[in-house]
């Protein structure tokens, strides 16, 4: 079930799901902010994926770019943070429950459930809003050069899709680092956990 908050106070009172005695905590910042600094060197990555992207796009293809297409493309992107946001959602088991909201004094939207998942499923949550960056970025690379508002638009829109899910990178590489393929995950509070079958 997905349920919306529109001011989410604190993540440990919508991710207190039934943690298993057996479950091991994976280590993981405990707060957003902390998980964003740590997540800084992806999302840095990210950066420089478009950078060579749209350099190749521009400098290869002679393709053109409206600059206000560019900026029109990003607002759109940032509009479809609550999408990002449902696309985690809507991995999570119809058993579980999910609040989507954003964070009280941030500009920050979450998905937040308690619930355990088998590992290949919890990365498939984390990685779906990649969609939201992919599909325009598919678009931006195949678009005609001279389609300057196409390709702002998308490239704008790439670049939110694209680099939002940073974060969620970040949860997934601790993942697959910590936890094995047979292993259930899940969030409790302010941490991840890995549950062994």
């Amino acid at each position: 079930m997905i349920r919306f908050n529109g001011c989410i106070d604190d993540i440990k009172t919508y991710q207190t799901g039934e943690l298993p005695e057996h479950a091991v905590r994976i280590e993981t910042p405990r707060t957003v902010d902390d998980t964003m600094k740590h997540a800084a060197p992806i999302a840095a990555v990210l950066c420089l994926v478009m950078s060579v992207t749209v350099f190749a796009k521009v400098f290869f293809a002679r393709a053109a770019i409206a600059p206000t297409a560019v900026v029109i493309g990003f607002a759109i992107g940032l509009a479809l943070v609550i999408v990002h946001e449902l696309l985690h959602a809507v991995v999570y088991p119809k058993a579980a429950s999910v609040t989507v909201g954003k964070l009280k004094g941030k500009l920050t939207f979450v998905a937040l459930a308690s619930f355990p998942m088998p590992r290949a499923r919890f990365i498939l949550m984390c990685l779906l809003p990649f969609v939201l960056g992919i599909l325009p970025l598919a678009v931006f690379v195949l678009s005609p050069a001279e389609a300057k508002w196409l390709n702002g638009l998308t490239f704008g829109m790439a670049c939110v899709g694209m680099i939002s899910p940073y974060p969620d990178v970040y949860n997934v590489l601790k993942v697959l680092r910590k936890a094995k393929r047979t292993d259930r995950i899940m969030f409790y509070q302010n941490d991840l956990y890995k549950i062994a079958d």
